[in-house]
């Protein structure tokens, strides 16, 4: 399809299909609303699954249940990457550009569909309105970057030659071929496709797996790249237990893109690398945020609670530790504190809350086993600590934690809850060591004057630092890479390395008029190749 042309699908409406509006409001009836607004058959209609068992997915905002998904098994898996393995040449043989078009109209749908995509999140994951807006204007951004950048990215590219004038070379950049993403549930929506995103770009089939809990989200993502124009086989979806599907996955596949805790990453990493196949992976973290006395305190106490309690704390890159000099320590909680307890609590699908509920009954399950376990050993609460069923089955109130001990599990764990931990430190020096003291290398977030920050960032052993903000400003920077050191993950995704991750480069140098060795079978040819060609090089070094 040339470059600009419309999409059969273009004018396709999701409006009959997909549509979550209607006048009912969930704080009024719950149930009826969920069951009636929003269309799980035709979503499901989209999964890869030869047999009729299903998968129940449940709300965290009543714990009912939203609807049936049908059931992927292992069988399913080799089929699904056969059909996108089939697509796949066909799509690779369209120029970047004309792939490019096709994203840069998924773009323009999610904003066009927001309200149903924020209502369907936020049914499936509980989040509040305002986070799962983050997964929206993500998955937009993400599209239009990668569509305006990847033709250039994607093209043939001259190298300096062996010899100049006769040798020339050229770098040239294949898919993959079938790339596999399994996305989490924190963010159903965003990382299924965003993740896809540049992988499709690059000339790629894809086989996703969604978690289990949060699989509508995804398959309304994949509804809307088919409007945008993607052929309906390039992308299979399947939707069952990773411990089942993943091995299965990774057998067939020929790179990966896995989010999801370190444990599962290290046992994933141990399959590909059997199979010498490509994986990126974003892994768990424990993000420590530092404040120093010349930090804009108002600002920081802000920053530090959307950084500390954004999704509920369910997020990567969120902080969970708070390191504050200690001349500005007394002054500096007193806001944050303050902060805290203005936070609107609950969940609804209105722009009433600022903090959601955690996912499930084992979210909440590690969140208190957690909590309970520095308490006993010490530590002291200073705001929240309770779970709030009144509000959501499985809702814990933001949580401000001090003198948590070095022996307690939340002190070098990821909680993924809203739980933060904060600790006075006696000067920089000690900030940047108790930063780096972990496995984890994810994200940091730095508080203090603007032309400081920079040279503090680069002593922290993390893969992103924000100044002056929580994680939005460097996550949203998309031409950037994001991504972990140490345990928190291989590779990266967003900028150059996001897309080129998915291709496999190829080096063409084509050799002109003269050879660059010497003719075989002569007498004395070797040698005089030798000389002829020692002052030659000397004298390239000194050009180069």
């Amino acid at each position: 399809m040339p470059p600009g042309e419309p999409s059969r699908h273009e004018n396709t409406s999701l409006t009959d299909t997909t549509s979550l509006a209607d006048n009912t409001s969930l704080a009024e009836t719950p149930s009826r609303a969920m069951r009636t607004t929003v269309p799980w058959e035709r979503l499901g209609r989209l999964v890869s699954a030869a047999g009729s068992a299903t998968l129940e997915v449940r709300t965290p905002l009543d714990g009912s249940v939203l609807g049936t998904v049908p059931r992927s098994v292992t069988a399913d898996v080799a089929e699904a990457i056969l059909l996108a393995r089939a697509a796949q040449p066909a799509w690779a043989a369209r120029t970047p550009r004309s792939r490019a078009a096709v994203m840069a109209r998924f773009g323009r749908l999610v904003l066009d569909h927001r309200d149903e995509i924020l209502d369907l999140t936020q049914l499936e994951s509980g989040k509040s309105r305002l986070d799962a807006f983050e997964e929206v204007v993500d998955a937009a951004r993400t599209a239009s970057h990668y569509a305006h950048v990847a033709p250039d990215l994607l093209r043939p590219q001259r190298r300096p030659g062996a010899v100049p004038v006769l040798t020339r070379t050229v770098e040239l950049r294949r898919p993959k071929g079938v790339v596999g993403v399994i996305s989490p549930w924190n963010y159903p929506f965003t990382l299924a496709v965003s993740d896809a995103i540049p992988a499709l770009l690059a000339g790629n089939a894809v086989v996703l797996k969604p978690d289990s809990r949060t699989p509508l989200t995804a398959l309304y993502g994949v509804a809307l790249l088919r409007a945008a124009g993607l052929p309906d086989d390039l992308l299979q979806v399947m939707v069952g237990p990773g411990a089942e599907l993943g091995p299965a996955l990774i057998e067939g596949i020929d790179h990966l893109m896995f989010t999801g805790s370190t444990a599962t990453g290290r046992e994933v990493a141990r399959r590909c690398g059997e199979r010498l196949i490509g994986l990126t992976a974003e892994l768990g973290g424990k993000n420590p945020l530092i404040v120093l006395p010349d930090a804009d305190l108002r600002r920081a106490a802000s920053g530090a609670v959307r950084s500390a309690f954004a999704n509920a704390g369910q997020l990567c890159i969120a902080a969970e530790r708070i390191y504050v000099h200690r001349a500005v320590y007394d002054a500096f909680l007193t806001a944050f504190l303050a902060v805290v307890g203005r936070l609107r609590l609950g969940v609804g699908l209105d722009w009433r809350h600022d903090m959601g509920t955690l996912a499930s009954p084992a979210q909440l399950e590690r969140v208190t086993v957690q909590l309970h376990d520095a308490v006993a050993r010490g530590a002291t609460v200073l705001a929240g600590g309770h779970a709030r069923p009144d509000l959501a089955p499985w809702y814990v109130e933001p949580t401000v934690l001090a003198d948590v001990p070095s022996e307690a599990t939340m002190a070098c764990t990821e909680t993924f809850g809203p739980v933060v931990s904060v600790q006075p430190v006696a000067d920089l020096e000690e900030a940047i060591v108790r930063a780096n003291d972990s496995e984890f290398g994810l994200s940091a977030s730095v508080w203090t004057a603007a032309g400081r920050g920079e040279a503090v960032a680069g002593r922290l052993d993390v893969g992103a630092v924000t100044v002056n903000e929580g994680y939005s400003a460097a996550w949203a920077s998309h031409a950037a890479p994001m991504g972990g050191w140490k345990a928190s993950g291989l590779g990266r995704r967003h900028g150059v390395e996001g897309l080129l991750a998915f291709t496999e480069s190829q080096t063409v140098a084509t050799q002109r008029l003269l050879p660059l060795e010497p003719p075989p079978g002569r007498r004395g040819a070797a040698l005089a190749f030798v000389t002829g060609m020692t002052p030659g090089i000397r004298l390239l070094d000194r050009f180069r």
